[in-house]
């Protein structure tokens, strides 16, 4: 998605992603635009103060670049770069650079593991509209999910390990968070909560072959916004629900490090676990630059290029 390098972008993210007909899905534009100027100008002040609390700024853009600058030591046969859907550098930009360096064969890879209509495809729309208006024809190939790929399943194993030490995994609740989307799109036939769902199997039977039994995994989601019905169990009751284990939270849907991980699972749930004193909490990191995740993902382009 992108997000605010300062705290004078949060204004700006908020307008171009509350304007997506993906993410509203309102039609009508000028309504869409309306709507997205009312929400952000409603959600501003309290979004600022969020991003305050962990910098002034998101931290997802450096983890981002650091991620590319690895992937492009670790592997000299492609060329990597990276596009965001609401903050800069923009597809259209991205796109342009590539092409005036004469690319003829493009990957679109999705850092989100799992699909869903309102991140993923809206992303690759954008991309090819972007295309389009380039006249810029590559040979085109997407990566839109990876979320039972054996690597980024060790990827997760991995941080649950780190986050975990020398403490038996038995004595905790492992809790699955995922961003939040409403009920409405999953009932008409976004395959997110689905993929959430299989991305949870395929880690509990690793884990399990790892020696690591939890005393429960369960999933849940984060980041609801307004008064509709979103998926449930929200983050905020399950670790309600809990409050009298030890809990680890893994950030299910995040790959990089951002405000949804920085400031709500790190500040805020983690506030709201010591209010319910939670004998322990702890949230894994995300992979960002980590070098196993660098491989992981030339593994999936490679296998993909196979086929």
């Amino acid at each position: 998605m992108g997000a605010p390098n300062s705290i004078f972008e949060v204004e700006s993210f908020l307008k171009n992603m509350f304007n997506d007909p993906l993410i509203l899905g309102i039609k009508n534009n000028f309504i869409r635009k309306m709507l997205a100027s009312f929400i952000t100008h409603k959600r501003l002040e309290d979004t600022k103060k969020n991003y305050q609390a962990i910098g002034g700024k998101s931290p997802l853009t450096a983890h981002t670049f650091n991620l590319i600058n690895k992937l492009n030591v670790q592997d000299n046969k492609r060329l990597y770069t990276y596009a965001m859907r609401y903050t800069p550098p923009f597809a259209y930009d991205v796109l342009k650079a590539l092409q005036s360096q004469n690319i003829n064969s493009l990957i679109l890879f999705s850092l989100y593991p799992q699909f869903s209509y309102s991140t993923i495809y809206s992303s690759l729309l954008d991309a090819k509209a972007a295309l389009s208006k380039l006249s810029f024809t590559p040979k085109l190939q997407e990566i839109s999910h990876f979320h039972t790929h054996a690597g980024y399943i060790e990827c997760i194993v991995r941080s649950i390990k780190e986050t975990l030490g020398d403490d038996k995994a038995g004595d905790f609740i492992l809790l699955l968070s995922a961003h939040s989307l409403p009920q409405s799109r999953i009932d008409e036939g976004d395959p997110y909560e689905q993929q959430c769902k299989e991305n949870k199997l395929a880690l509990e039977s690793a884990l399990h072959k790892n020696g690591m039994v939890f005393k429960k995994v369960a999933l849940a989601y984060q980041s609801k916004v307004g008064n509709m019905k979103w998926l449930e169990p929200s983050t905020k009751e399950s670790i309600t629900y809990y409050r009298r284990d030890k809990i680890i939270v893994f950030p299910l849907s995040f790959s990089l490090d951002n405000s949804e991980t920085d400031y709500e699972l790190k500040i805020l749930y983690a506030n709201l676990a010591r209010t319910l004193n939670v004998p322990e909490y702890r949230v894994c990191k995300c992979f960002n630059d980590d070098i196993h995740f660098v491989e992981t993902i030339i593994s999936i382009i490679e296998q993909k290029e196979e086929k």
